[in-house]
Protein backbone atom coordinates (compact mmCIF):
# COMPACT_ATOMS: atom_id res chain seq x y z
CA UNK A 1 0.00 0.00 0.00
CA UNK A 2 2.65 2.64 0.77
CA UNK A 3 4.48 1.86 -2.82
CA UNK A 4 0.91 4.15 -4.06
CA UNK A 5 1.14 6.36 -1.66
CA UNK A 6 0.86 9.85 -3.81
CA UNK A 7 -2.02 8.25 -5.67
CA UNK A 8 -4.16 10.14 -2.98
CA UNK A 9 -2.69 13.15 -1.46
CA UNK A 10 -1.57 13.18 2.13
CA UNK A 11 -4.64 14.61 4.08
CA UNK A 12 -2.07 17.34 6.23
CA UNK A 13 -3.48 19.98 7.91
CA UNK A 14 -7.32 19.25 9.72
CA UNK A 15 -9.95 19.36 6.96
CA UNK A 16 -13.15 19.98 8.69
CA UNK A 17 -16.89 19.83 6.50
CA UNK A 18 -20.21 18.17 7.57
CA UNK A 19 -20.82 14.39 7.23
CA UNK A 20 -23.87 15.22 5.20
CA UNK A 21 -24.52 19.03 3.77
CA UNK A 22 -28.01 19.90 2.89
CA UNK A 23 -27.29 23.61 2.79
CA UNK A 24 -25.17 22.58 -0.78
CA UNK A 25 -28.34 20.86 -1.76
CA UNK A 26 -30.68 23.78 -0.80
CA UNK A 27 -28.74 26.47 -2.46
CA UNK A 28 -29.10 25.02 -6.33
CA UNK A 29 -33.39 24.37 -5.54
CA UNK A 30 -33.49 27.41 -3.40
CA UNK A 31 -35.97 29.40 -5.77
CA UNK A 32 -37.94 26.41 -6.58
CA UNK A 33 -38.51 25.30 -2.51
CA UNK A 34 -39.34 28.75 -1.84
CA UNK A 35 -41.76 29.53 -4.26
CA UNK A 36 -43.74 26.22 -4.09
CA UNK A 37 -43.59 26.94 -0.11
CA UNK A 38 -45.35 31.04 -0.43
CA UNK A 39 -47.79 29.04 -2.75
CA UNK A 40 -49.08 26.82 -0.51
CA UNK A 41 -48.99 29.35 2.48
CA UNK A 42 -50.67 31.46 0.20
CA UNK A 43 -53.38 28.75 -0.35
CA UNK A 44 -53.63 28.01 3.26
CA UNK A 45 -54.63 24.89 2.31
CA UNK A 46 -51.89 22.98 4.58
CA UNK A 47 -53.17 19.24 5.41
CA UNK A 48 -53.66 16.13 2.93
CA UNK A 49 -55.47 18.23 -0.55
CA UNK A 50 -54.04 18.77 -3.91
CA UNK A 51 -50.60 19.02 -3.27
CA UNK A 52 -50.07 15.61 -1.13
CA UNK A 53 -52.26 14.08 -4.29
CA UNK A 54 -50.25 15.25 -6.56
CA UNK A 55 -47.06 14.32 -4.75
CA UNK A 56 -49.13 10.75 -4.30
CA UNK A 57 -48.96 10.44 -7.89
CA UNK A 58 -45.74 11.05 -8.56
CA UNK A 59 -44.03 8.30 -6.34
CA UNK A 60 -47.00 5.99 -7.84
CA UNK A 61 -45.20 6.54 -10.90
CA UNK A 62 -41.75 6.69 -9.69
CA UNK A 63 -42.22 3.37 -8.01
CA UNK A 64 -44.64 1.48 -11.16
CA UNK A 65 -47.66 1.26 -7.96
CA UNK A 66 -51.15 1.60 -8.99
CA UNK A 67 -51.35 3.77 -5.42
CA UNK A 68 -49.18 5.67 -2.81
CA UNK A 69 -50.61 6.98 0.34
CA UNK A 70 -48.80 9.70 2.00
CA UNK A 71 -49.04 9.69 5.78
CA UNK A 72 -46.60 11.97 8.60
CA UNK A 73 -43.50 9.71 8.66
CA UNK A 74 -41.85 6.37 7.37
CA UNK A 75 -42.42 5.04 10.48
CA UNK A 76 -45.96 6.00 10.39
CA UNK A 77 -45.69 4.28 7.04
CA UNK A 78 -44.65 0.68 8.31
CA UNK A 79 -47.23 1.23 11.01
CA UNK A 80 -49.86 2.42 9.06
CA UNK A 81 -49.13 -0.91 6.61
CA UNK A 82 -48.99 -3.66 9.55
CA UNK A 83 -52.49 -1.76 10.88
CA UNK A 84 -54.46 -1.99 7.59
CA UNK A 85 -53.15 -5.84 7.16
CA UNK A 86 -54.94 -6.42 10.52
CA UNK A 87 -51.21 -7.31 11.67
CA UNK A 88 -52.04 -7.56 15.89
CA UNK A 89 -51.41 -9.19 18.98
CA UNK A 90 -50.61 -12.74 18.73
CA UNK A 91 -49.39 -12.63 15.28
CA UNK A 92 -45.78 -12.70 14.13
CA UNK A 93 -43.70 -10.88 11.45
CA UNK A 94 -40.21 -11.70 10.61
CA UNK A 95 -37.55 -8.82 10.11
CA UNK A 96 -33.92 -8.09 10.39
CA UNK A 97 -32.29 -6.55 14.06
CA UNK A 98 -29.57 -4.64 12.18
CA UNK A 99 -32.25 -1.41 11.00
CA UNK A 100 -33.53 1.45 12.51
CA UNK A 101 -35.77 0.87 15.16
CA UNK A 102 -38.88 1.99 13.95
CA UNK A 103 -38.86 -1.45 11.50
CA UNK A 104 -39.00 -3.68 14.54
CA UNK A 105 -41.26 -0.83 16.31
CA UNK A 106 -44.34 -0.73 13.99
CA UNK A 107 -44.39 -4.63 14.49
CA UNK A 108 -44.32 -4.19 18.14
CA UNK A 109 -46.52 -1.27 18.50
CA UNK A 110 -49.69 -3.15 17.55
CA UNK A 111 -48.89 -6.23 20.47
CA UNK A 112 -47.08 -8.68 17.66
CA UNK A 113 -44.17 -9.90 18.20
CA UNK A 114 -40.84 -9.17 15.85
CA UNK A 115 -38.73 -12.32 15.11
CA UNK A 116 -35.48 -11.81 14.57
CA UNK A 117 -33.16 -13.06 11.82
CA UNK A 118 -29.51 -12.90 10.89
CA UNK A 119 -28.12 -11.16 7.99
CA UNK A 120 -25.81 -11.74 4.96
CA UNK A 121 -22.36 -10.84 5.86
CA UNK A 122 -22.00 -9.34 2.72
CA UNK A 123 -25.61 -7.20 1.68
CA UNK A 124 -26.19 -6.87 5.47
CA UNK A 125 -30.15 -7.53 4.37
CA UNK A 126 -32.18 -10.42 6.00
CA UNK A 127 -31.04 -13.57 4.86
CA UNK A 128 -33.75 -15.50 3.42
CA UNK A 129 -32.30 -19.40 4.70
CA UNK A 130 -32.98 -17.53 8.21
CA UNK A 131 -36.06 -16.64 7.26
CA UNK A 132 -37.78 -20.13 6.65
CA UNK A 133 -36.37 -21.32 9.96
CA UNK A 134 -38.27 -18.85 11.61
CA UNK A 135 -41.63 -19.27 10.31
CA UNK A 136 -44.27 -20.40 12.53
CA UNK A 137 -47.99 -20.66 12.65
CA UNK A 138 -48.38 -17.17 13.90
CA UNK A 139 -45.74 -15.88 11.26
CA UNK A 140 -48.31 -12.96 9.42
CA UNK A 141 -45.72 -11.18 7.26
CA UNK A 142 -41.91 -11.15 6.04
CA UNK A 143 -40.67 -7.01 6.52
CA UNK A 144 -37.34 -7.15 4.86
CA UNK A 145 -35.60 -3.94 4.67
CA UNK A 146 -33.27 -2.15 2.22
CA UNK A 147 -30.81 -1.39 4.16
CA UNK A 148 -28.39 1.81 3.17
CA UNK A 149 -30.13 2.05 -0.23
CA UNK A 150 -29.34 -1.85 -1.02
CA UNK A 151 -32.01 -4.09 -2.30
CA UNK A 152 -32.51 -7.03 -0.20
CA UNK A 153 -32.89 -10.38 -1.82
CA UNK A 154 -36.50 -10.37 -3.07
CA UNK A 155 -36.30 -13.31 -5.33
CA UNK A 156 -36.16 -15.68 -2.40
CA UNK A 157 -38.14 -13.61 -0.30
CA UNK A 158 -41.14 -13.28 -2.15
CA UNK A 159 -41.29 -17.17 -2.75
CA UNK A 160 -40.54 -17.96 0.33
CA UNK A 161 -43.90 -15.66 1.46
CA UNK A 162 -45.64 -17.06 -1.85
CA UNK A 163 -45.21 -20.75 0.12
CA UNK A 164 -46.40 -20.07 3.20
CA UNK A 165 -48.49 -17.52 2.25
CA UNK A 166 -47.15 -14.12 4.35
CA UNK A 167 -47.38 -11.20 3.20
CA UNK A 168 -44.49 -8.89 2.35
CA UNK A 169 -44.06 -5.15 3.35
CA UNK A 170 -40.91 -3.62 2.23
CA UNK A 171 -38.81 -1.37 4.76
CA UNK A 172 -37.94 1.30 1.80
CA UNK A 173 -37.21 3.94 4.14
CA UNK A 174 -33.40 4.36 2.80
CA UNK A 175 -34.11 2.86 -0.76
CA UNK A 176 -35.91 5.04 -3.24
CA UNK A 177 -35.02 4.99 -6.42
CA UNK A 178 -33.47 1.50 -5.65
CA UNK A 179 -34.26 -1.30 -7.81
CA UNK A 180 -34.11 -5.24 -8.12
CA UNK A 181 -33.95 -6.90 -11.17
CA UNK A 182 -35.44 -3.80 -12.48
CA UNK A 183 -38.12 -3.60 -10.34
CA UNK A 184 -38.24 -0.52 -7.94
CA UNK A 185 -38.33 -1.03 -4.37
CA UNK A 186 -41.60 -0.61 -2.70
CA UNK A 187 -43.54 -2.46 -5.61
CA UNK A 188 -42.52 -5.91 -5.13
CA UNK A 189 -44.43 -6.58 -1.77
CA UNK A 190 -48.24 -6.17 -0.93
CA UNK A 191 -46.70 -2.76 0.54
CA UNK A 192 -43.78 -0.69 0.54
CA UNK A 193 -43.01 2.10 3.55
CA UNK A 194 -40.81 5.26 2.33
CA UNK A 195 -39.78 8.04 4.39
CA UNK A 196 -38.66 11.58 3.86
CA UNK A 197 -37.05 12.21 7.10
CA UNK A 198 -34.21 15.13 5.51
CA UNK A 199 -31.33 12.64 5.44
CA UNK A 200 -32.90 10.61 3.03
CA UNK A 201 -31.90 10.71 -0.36
CA UNK A 202 -35.71 12.45 -0.73
CA UNK A 203 -36.11 14.45 2.25
CA UNK A 204 -38.23 17.38 3.39
CA UNK A 205 -37.86 19.88 5.23
CA UNK A 206 -39.33 17.22 8.60
CA UNK A 207 -40.74 14.00 8.79
CA UNK A 208 -42.81 12.65 6.16
CA UNK A 209 -43.68 9.23 4.46
CA UNK A 210 -45.32 7.00 1.94
CA UNK A 211 -47.17 3.99 1.18
CA UNK A 212 -47.36 2.20 -2.45
CA UNK A 213 -48.89 -0.46 -3.07
CA UNK A 214 -50.73 -2.42 -5.84
CA UNK A 215 -53.64 -3.67 -3.37
CA UNK A 216 -56.84 -0.63 -4.15
CA UNK A 217 -58.66 -2.08 -1.21
CA UNK A 218 -55.73 -2.02 1.12
CA UNK A 219 -54.72 2.05 -0.67
CA UNK A 220 -58.43 2.85 0.45
CA UNK A 221 -58.11 1.43 4.08
CA UNK A 222 -54.44 3.32 4.45
CA UNK A 223 -56.52 6.42 3.32
CA UNK A 224 -58.93 6.08 6.34
CA UNK A 225 -56.56 4.58 9.12
CA UNK A 226 -54.33 7.84 8.61
CA UNK A 227 -57.39 10.33 9.16
CA UNK A 228 -58.49 8.48 12.42
CA UNK A 229 -60.22 5.93 11.02
CA UNK A 230 -62.74 8.06 8.95
CA UNK A 231 -63.54 8.46 5.53
CA UNK A 232 -66.56 10.90 6.44
CA UNK A 233 -66.20 14.20 8.81
CA UNK A 234 -66.68 12.78 12.33
CA UNK A 235 -67.72 9.46 11.02
CA UNK A 236 -65.42 6.71 11.85
CA UNK A 237 -65.17 3.40 10.85
CA UNK A 238 -62.19 1.87 12.89
CA UNK A 239 -59.69 3.34 14.70
CA UNK A 240 -57.12 4.95 13.00
CA UNK A 241 -54.43 7.38 13.89
CA UNK A 242 -53.98 11.26 12.88
CA UNK A 243 -50.53 10.47 10.33
CA UNK A 244 -51.29 12.72 7.46
CA UNK A 245 -49.01 14.22 5.42
CA UNK A 246 -48.97 18.19 5.09
CA UNK A 247 -49.29 20.03 2.32
CA UNK A 248 -45.89 21.98 2.37
CA UNK A 249 -43.70 18.93 2.69
CA UNK A 250 -46.17 17.62 -0.03
CA UNK A 251 -44.97 20.67 -2.20
CA UNK A 252 -41.60 20.63 -1.47
CA UNK A 253 -40.87 17.07 -1.42
CA UNK A 254 -42.92 17.04 -5.32
CA UNK A 255 -40.14 19.79 -5.91
CA UNK A 256 -37.10 18.06 -4.91
CA UNK A 257 -38.53 15.00 -6.80
CA UNK A 258 -37.78 16.59 -10.07
CA UNK A 259 -34.23 16.25 -9.12
CA UNK A 260 -33.63 13.13 -7.24
CA UNK A 261 -32.32 11.22 -10.89
CA UNK A 262 -29.99 12.97 -10.79
CA UNK A 263 -28.72 13.22 -7.10
CA UNK A 264 -29.35 9.53 -7.35
CA UNK A 265 -26.70 9.43 -10.12
CA UNK A 266 -24.52 11.51 -8.34
CA UNK A 267 -24.25 9.38 -5.07
CA UNK A 268 -23.31 6.86 -7.25
CA UNK A 269 -21.03 8.23 -9.00
CA UNK A 270 -19.31 8.73 -5.77
CA UNK A 271 -19.73 5.15 -4.57
CA UNK A 272 -17.77 4.44 -7.53
CA UNK A 273 -14.96 7.06 -6.99
CA UNK A 274 -14.60 5.66 -3.34
CA UNK A 275 -13.93 2.15 -5.00
CA UNK A 276 -11.46 3.36 -6.91
CA UNK A 277 -9.28 5.51 -4.04
CA UNK A 278 -9.84 2.48 -2.42
CA UNK A 279 -8.57 -0.10 -5.08
CA UNK A 280 -5.68 2.39 -6.02
CA UNK A 281 -4.08 2.27 -2.70
CA UNK A 282 -5.03 -1.50 -1.64
CA UNK A 283 -7.60 -0.34 0.81
CA UNK A 284 -9.90 -2.74 -0.73
CA UNK A 285 -7.97 -5.73 0.95
CA UNK A 286 -7.73 -4.09 4.33
CA UNK A 287 -11.98 -2.78 4.94
CA UNK A 288 -14.91 -4.03 3.03
CA UNK A 289 -16.83 -1.77 0.90
CA UNK A 290 -20.47 -2.02 0.43
CA UNK A 291 -21.51 -5.28 -1.88
CA UNK A 292 -22.24 -4.56 -5.47
CA UNK A 293 -24.47 -7.52 -6.41
CA UNK A 294 -25.87 -8.14 -9.90
CA UNK A 295 -29.12 -6.92 -10.67
CA UNK A 296 -29.59 -5.18 -7.87
CA UNK A 297 -29.35 -0.99 -8.43
CA UNK A 298 -27.76 0.49 -5.00
CA UNK A 299 -28.36 4.37 -4.27
CA UNK A 300 -26.31 4.79 -1.31
CA UNK A 301 -28.51 6.31 1.31
CA UNK A 302 -24.98 5.51 3.44
CA UNK A 303 -22.05 4.73 2.01
CA UNK A 304 -20.96 1.59 4.91
CA UNK A 305 -17.85 0.26 5.30
CA UNK A 306 -16.79 -2.90 7.62
CA UNK A 307 -13.10 -3.24 9.39
CA UNK A 308 -12.84 -4.71 12.77
CA UNK A 309 -10.53 -1.38 13.84
CA UNK A 310 -13.56 0.50 13.45
CA UNK A 311 -13.54 2.52 16.75
CA UNK A 312 -9.71 2.93 16.21
CA UNK A 313 -10.63 4.34 12.74
CA UNK A 314 -13.28 6.80 13.37
CA UNK A 315 -11.44 7.93 16.10
CA UNK A 316 -8.80 8.92 13.82
CA UNK A 317 -10.73 10.68 11.23
CA UNK A 318 -12.31 12.83 13.60
CA UNK A 319 -8.77 13.96 14.96
CA UNK A 320 -8.54 14.83 10.99
CA UNK A 321 -11.28 16.85 10.81
CA UNK A 322 -13.42 13.26 8.40
CA UNK A 323 -17.33 13.03 9.68
CA UNK A 324 -18.22 9.51 9.51
CA UNK A 325 -21.43 7.73 11.49
CA UNK A 326 -22.34 4.72 12.76
CA UNK A 327 -25.33 2.87 11.55
CA UNK A 328 -26.21 0.94 13.58
CA UNK A 329 -23.90 0.14 17.15
CA UNK A 330 -26.15 -2.12 18.73
CA UNK A 331 -28.29 -4.71 17.50
CA UNK A 332 -32.20 -4.21 18.41
CA UNK A 333 -32.17 -7.70 19.39
CA UNK A 334 -29.80 -6.56 22.58
CA UNK A 335 -31.59 -3.54 23.02
CA UNK A 336 -33.60 -2.69 26.04
CA UNK A 337 -36.38 -2.05 24.27
CA UNK A 338 -36.76 -5.45 23.02
CA UNK A 339 -35.54 -7.37 25.59
CA UNK A 340 -39.00 -8.82 26.52
CA UNK A 341 -38.61 -11.12 23.73
CA UNK A 342 -35.80 -13.14 25.18
CA UNK A 343 -33.04 -12.99 22.81
CA UNK A 344 -29.12 -12.71 24.23
CA UNK A 345 -26.15 -11.93 22.72
CA UNK A 346 -24.81 -14.80 20.22
CA UNK A 347 -28.81 -15.41 18.79
CA UNK A 348 -27.68 -13.62 15.53
CA UNK A 349 -23.44 -13.67 15.40
CA UNK A 350 -23.28 -12.00 11.67
CA UNK A 351 -25.49 -8.88 12.94
CA UNK A 352 -23.62 -8.42 16.32
CA UNK A 353 -20.34 -8.80 14.61
CA UNK A 354 -21.27 -6.33 11.79
CA UNK A 355 -22.63 -3.74 14.27
CA UNK A 356 -18.89 -3.45 15.86
CA UNK A 357 -17.34 -3.30 12.77
CA UNK A 358 -19.36 -0.27 10.36
CA UNK A 359 -18.70 2.85 9.39
CA UNK A 360 -20.60 4.76 7.32
CA UNK A 361 -18.52 7.69 5.21
CA UNK A 362 -19.89 10.87 3.37
CA UNK A 363 -21.30 9.95 0.55
CA UNK A 364 -24.16 13.16 -0.30
CA UNK A 365 -24.18 14.19 -3.90
CA UNK A 366 -22.56 17.71 -3.48
CA UNK A 367 -19.68 15.87 -1.81
CA UNK A 368 -16.65 17.48 -4.02
CA UNK A 369 -13.54 15.64 -5.42
CA UNK A 370 -11.30 16.82 -3.08
CA UNK A 371 -13.20 15.72 -0.71
CA UNK A 372 -13.82 12.47 -1.25
CA UNK A 373 -9.97 12.61 -1.38
CA UNK A 374 -9.21 13.33 1.63
CA UNK A 375 -11.29 10.97 3.32
CA UNK A 376 -9.55 8.02 1.89
CA UNK A 377 -6.21 9.83 2.51
CA UNK A 378 -6.50 9.78 6.07
CA UNK A 379 -7.79 6.50 6.27
CA UNK A 380 -4.93 5.47 3.87
CA UNK A 381 -2.78 6.99 6.83
CA UNK A 382 -4.31 5.30 9.53
CA UNK A 383 -3.73 1.59 8.27
CA UNK A 384 -0.06 2.76 7.18
CA UNK A 385 0.47 3.46 10.56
Amino acid sequence: MASRQNTVRSVGSQQNFPFLDLKAQFVGIRAEVLAAVIRVLESQHFILGPDVEALEQDMARLVGSQSAVGCASGSDALLLALMALEIGPRDEVITTPFTFVATAGSIARLGARPVFVDIGSNDFNMDPSEVVKAITPRTRAIMPVHLFGLPADMDSILEIARVHRLAVVEDAAQAIGARYHGKAVGSMGIAGCFSFFPSKNLGGAGDGGMITTDDPDLAERLRVLRAHGSRTKYQYEVLGINSRLDSLQAAILKTKLFHLEKWTTSRRRNADLYRTLFSDLGLDEIVQLPAVIRDRMHVYNQFVIRTPRRDDLREYLRGRGIPSEIYYPHPLHLQRAFSYLGYHTGNFPKAEAICSQVLALPIYPELSFDQLHMVVAAIAEFFEQ
